[in-house]
């Protein structure tokens, strides 16, 4: 079943969403080599928790933590642990919250230190990636337009695109029909409409697509051990049919910027 929101849903699932990028931002102010993926994961749900509002993830299918900490070749579902992080490492940041019956979901994949030219082409690919998806999100559209946006350009640019995880619906459950691949065919796929919101999230490898899934039953690495990108916003389609991003990286950048 696929749920289309009225106005005010959207405007509490916007809620939720600014202040995952709000909480994000927190991340930024500390994310520096010597920091561990347990440190951050203590400042967000103290954040979250300080704006009247739970963690999205802790305990959701039994995760324990509040963030996802994906380092290097870790593409998502990273658990947080107390090996500090080194110099020219990413990590992606997964974080969801609850507040007002509403979710929000966002990602952010951070430099840590000095990162190769190679890990820096693939998070600018991967976050152009995100913009072009966000531009097929229209009312008329079809969820393979997304996925087509995406895999053309992350393949154009010689990185993969990971197939075994996905995009996905968003509102009063974390994840909601429909699914949004990160590839696909111009075309095909779900009709979307007004009152859609969607969680899409390009998923990039620096080398091939292929993953797998470590022993803790959480974490997906790539094959490969290459790096891998996240970035991930909420998206509704408005009542004049075109994209409203709900979440937000501004606060996020303003931090690295001013770092």
């Amino acid at each position: 079943m696929i749920f289309h929101k009225t106005g005010e849903e959207i405007e509490r699932i916007k809620k939720s969403s600014l202040l995952v990028g709000k909480t994000l931002a927190e991340v930024a102010k500390i994310i520096k080599p010597g920091v561990t993926t347990l440190d951050l994961d203590k400042i967000a749900e103290e954040f979250i928790r300080d704006n009247n509002a739970l963690p999205g993830f802790l305990g959701y299918g039994g995760f324990p933590n509040s963030l996802c900490t994906s380092v290097n070749s870790a593409v998502v579902h990273g658990i947080p642990n107390d090996k500090p992080l080194k110099n020219g490492d990413i990590v992606s940041v997964d974080c969801g919250v609850l507040m007002n019956d509403f979710y929000g979901d966002s990602a952010y994949t951070f430099e840590v230190g000095e990162v190769s030219k190679e890990v820096r082409d693939l998070l600018r690919v991967t976050k152009e990636c995100l913009e072009l998806a966000i531009e097929q999100a229209r009312a008329g559209n079809r969820i393979g337009d997304i996925g087509y946006a995406v895999q053309n350009h992350a393949e154009s640019n010689g990185f993969g695109v990971v197939r075994e995880l996905v995009g996905h619906g968003l509102g009063r459950s974390l994840h909601e029909k429909p699914e949004v691949p990160n590839y696909g065919k111009k075309g095909k796929g779900h009709k979307m409409k007004p009152g859609l919101v969607l969680a899409i999230e390009p998923m990039i490898n620096l080398g091939k697509k292929e993953v797998k899934q470590l022993d803790d039953g959480w974490t997906i690495i790539t094959k490969d051990n290459l790096p891998s990108a996240h970035f991930e916003h909420d998206v509704a389609i408005s009542l004049d049919g075109s994209p409203e991003v709900l979440s937000s990286f501004e606060e996020i950048e303003k931090v690295l910027i001013n770092k």
